[in-house]
């Protein structure tokens, strides 16, 4: 197994850790940081397999998806302060 086999198998270790988050948070706020940390390691993975298996394409689906991600945590805060999209 490689060096980058084993990091990848780390990041989706903690990756659920973070999705257990997600689903069973005490709070919206919780659910909002695991989500964002959810983003930021399936982009790590996204990266890393890119990087093992050489292929350019991951990299810009892993950029896509962090942009996606991004937007997602922006209109989520906005839902839980109380204002609509369009403000």
């Amino acid at each position: 197994m490689s060096f980058l086999t084993f990091i990848t198998f780390t990041l989706l270790l903690i990756s659920l850790g973070s999705l257990y988050r997600v689903i069973f948070g005490p709070t919206p706020h919780d659910r909002l940081v695991g989500l964002n940390l959810l983003v930021a390691l399936v982009t790590g993975v996204m990266v890393l397999l890119a990087v093992l298996y050489k292929r350019d394409i991951y990299l810009d689906v892993a950029l896509v998806y962090t942009m996606l991600g991004f937007i997602s945590v922006i209109a989520v805060t906005k839902h839980l302060k109380g204002k609509g999209l369009s403000e």
